[in-house]
């Protein structure tokens, strides 16, 4: 099921690591398997995300997930149809563990 935070400060106000960290904790319920937590250098945008493993087990899927340490994203969900369209993405250069941001 997995489960994702936020928090983003346009203006002012400075986001802490534990903000984030308490936000992912209190839906521990919807992903006991990983907790992952990333705030911007400049402390406005904070991402959390909960995991709950089903299909890939394995550490590639932890999150936030990263493009070239500039880009971040967590994602809630699952691509249902991903066997019958796992080829057809992959020739597109798009994976599906880890998640690969094309520009």
């Amino acid at each position: 099921m997995c489960g994702i935070a936020g928090k983003i400060y346009f203006q002012g106000g400075k986001i802490q690591h534990d903000d984030i960290q308490k936000m992912t904790r209190a839906i521990a319920h919807r992903g006991p398997d990983d907790e992952g937590v990333y705030v911007s250098p400049d402390a406005h945008i904070g991402l959390g995300h909960r995991r709950l493993s089903i299909i890939d087990l394995s550490a590639a899927g932890h999150q936030p997930m990263s493009y070239m340490g500039r880009y971040y994203i967590v994602f809630n969900g699952e691509i249902y149809n991903f066997r019958k369209n796992g080829g057809c993405l992959r020739r597109k250069a798009i994976s599906l563990t880890p998640i690969r941001i094309r520009k």
